[in-house]
């Protein structure tokens, strides 16, 4: 269970004492696409670690529609510790393996081990900033600003995880989007037909190809942080490195 352990950006810095501690607690499991990991306003008995897959956060709203929130991915954890229920469900967007430990085991450890605590803290400051970075993307007026930005911010986000590629490709850079356009929709705030449309008029000026409706050839990184209304973004410069790089190959 070492090995899997290993496997989350969040537990690989922790002490080995710390970790025999978590692996003794560990249990590994799999779950389906489409399953529920944790219920809405549920109180949840365990802390999780996604080890591969797409989990996706979903809000029940009042008038009974369902909106995803957000994605986690390998290395991201889950599940309320110190506090009350989740105000989300957990589901799979994929099949998905994670690490799950007893919440009040994981708390105990968490307040004699610094370096778990420290580990805990460093991913809620990153929950913060990708939330700031859906802040930035969902405030875009237009759909197709919104899909620019997704399509941006999934090769930082998403680099190197399990479902999704990113790589040079022939004229640019090559994506796969992981989840379904539907949920797609729901996380930008739109409707699947939306989603359709303002990838067909990004392909039409150039800024992408659309491989497959999955896969995603984007050939202007500029254009498209443009339509985003977002030049700042970080993953801008890696994708125009990874560009240069193929150019120099060539």
């Amino acid at each position: 269970m070492l090995r899997v352990l290993a496997k989350s950006l969040v537990l690989k810095e922790i002490r080995p004492e710390t970790r025999e501690a978590l692996n003794a607690m560990c249990r590994a499991k799999c779950v389906s696409a489409g399953q529920v990991v944790l219920h809405e306003d549920e109180p949840t008995n365990f802390i999780g670690f996604v080890l591969s897959g797409i989990l996706r956060m979903e809000k029940t709203l009042t008038d009974g529609r369902r909106h995803i929130v957000g994605l986690l991915v390998a290395g991201d954890m889950f599940g309320r510790v110190f506090d009350g229920p989740l105000e989300f469900s957990i589901e799979a967007a994929t099949d998905v393996e994670f690490c799950s430990f007893p919440r009040a085991a994981f708390e105990a450890l968490l307040t004699r081990s610094p370096d778990l605590e420290r580990a805990v803290l460093l991913n809620i400051i990153n929950e913060l900033d990708r939330a700031r970075e859906w802040m930035i993307i969902l405030s875009n007026q237009k759909v197709v600003g919104r899909v620019s930005g997704f399509l941006l911010l999934m090769c930082s986000r998403f680099r190197g995880v399990g479902h999704v590629l990113l790589k040079p490709g022939t004229g640019g850079i090559e994506v796969t989007i992981p989840i379904s356009r539907i949920d797609l929709a729901h996380l930008l705030g739109t409707r699947p037909e939306s989603i359709s449309r303002a990838l067909h008029s990004l392909s039409d000026q150039r800024y992408i190809d659309i491989l497959e409706p999955d896969r995603i050839l984007i050939r202007d990184v500029e254009a498209l942080a443009r339509a985003a209304d977002e030049d700042e973004l970080e993953i801008v410069a890696t994708l125009k490195d990874l560009l240069s790089a193929r150019r120099i190959d060539r």
